[in-house]
């Protein structure tokens, strides 16, 4: 099992970056792919950004394509959403999740695909 805290939300003006970071308890970190979506008042739970237990495979939402980065640290048990670029209408609430991986060059892109979530942080864009 693994514990999953975000941090990094806050408020930026648009254009504006931010990084966002989840860490992870647990010895096995690595084991794990991680994911990150987002959820707008009145919006269902949307992806943005999934990567591998290796770190090797990456993907992201069309919407986020070019502006947002994710990557992990499997040492610091930590994954990483770098926003750059940020928009208006990337407000919401950010999650990270996690899900064991048997093959470690598997990503989930399905929220249904993770077994654990964190509690959340907010990203508001200010236009």
């Amino acid at each position: 099992q693994v514990q999953l805290v975000e941090s990094g939300g806050g408020l930026v003006q648009a254009g504006g970056s931010l990084r966002l970071s989840c860490a992870a308890s647990g010895r096995t970190f690595s084991s794990y792919a991680m994911g990150w979506f987002r959820q707008a008042p009145g919006k269902e739970r949307e992806f943005v950004g999934a990567i591998s237990a290796s770190g090797r495979t990456t993907s992201s939402a069309n919407s986020v394509k070019g502006r947002f980065t994710i990557s992990r640290d499997n040492a610091a048990n930590t994954v990483y959403l770098q926003m750059n670029t940020l928009k208006p209408e990337d407000t919401a609430a950010y999650y990270c999740a996690a899900q064991v991986s048997g093959w470690r060059g598997t990503i989930y892109l399905k929220s249904n695909e993770y077994s654990y979530w964190g509690q959340g942080t907010q990203v508001t864009v200010s236009s």
